[in-house]
């Protein structure tokens, strides 16, 4: 009897090993994971420092700007961790239909003065980890009001947009981020003035549209 049961068990085994991987299943969409990600990130700033918690948080690939284009993990190598470190909350988020790619958005403040961000997120599908792939922002006169709750929004699913190609004007440094689905983009533009434009765009079902528009006037001379 013990031997046929531990068969049993064994065959039970087996046909589970045979079965999916549970840890390969494709993660589900999950709007508040981007939110938690961009907390978590001012928050470890406050702890490690605030380029501590950029190169920390960094996917291989990420950018940001200077104001020139720059690859954030070289960047970053050199930049030593201020006394204080700016400090942000997120506004609103917006994710592709799949969830593995999101774009927040939010307000900073620094000694007195004030100013809103943008943050792109990718999220590995297997591990569910989750770094940022550009960030940028740049300062306001007037602060931008917190809301009462942090907005939401993910692009619509069962379908896949045909993304149009974009160019850029002559001496423009442009990229152009997708995620996997294509229900989410993001397209940001570095003119030779070293003024830039960031721009994300997510499906509603119809067409790619504008969620956030972030233009940046050029530095002073």
């Amino acid at each position: 009897m013990r031997l046929l049961a531990a068969a049993v068990a064994l065959s039970l085994v087996a046909g589970c090993a045979q079965g999916p991987d549970p840890r390969k299943r494709p993660l589900a969409a999950n709007p508040s994971a981007y939110v938690a990600a961009e907390i978590g990130f001012a928050r470890l700033a406050q702890d490690k420092g605030q380029w501590t918690a950029f190169r920390e948080t960094a996917a291989p690939d990420a950018v940001m700007f200077v104001p020139q284009r720059v690859k954030a993990r070289d960047w970053l190598k050199s930049q030593k961790d201020p006394a204080e470190s700016v400090k942000w909350q997120p506004h609103a988020v917006f994710v592709s239909c799949d969830g593995n790619s999101g774009a927040t958005t939010g307000a900073w403040q620094k000694s007195g003065a004030s100013g809103y961000f943008t943050t792109v997120w990718m999220r590995d599908p297997i591990s569910g980890k989750i770094s940022w792939v550009l960030d940028h922002g740049d300062g306001l006169t007037t602060p931008r009001d917190a809301p009462d709750f942090i907005a939401s929004s993910q692009a619509k699913c069962g379908s896949r947009p045909a993304v149009p190609i974009e160019a850029g004007a002559e001496g423009d440094d442009m990229a152009v981020g997708l995620s996997g689905d294509q229900t989410l983009s993001w397209t940001s533009i570095v003119h030779p003035d070293q003024s830039r434009r960031v721009i994300v765009r997510m499906w509603d079902g119809k067409s790619m549209k504008t969620v956030i528009d972030n233009d940046v006037a050029a530095p002073p001379k």
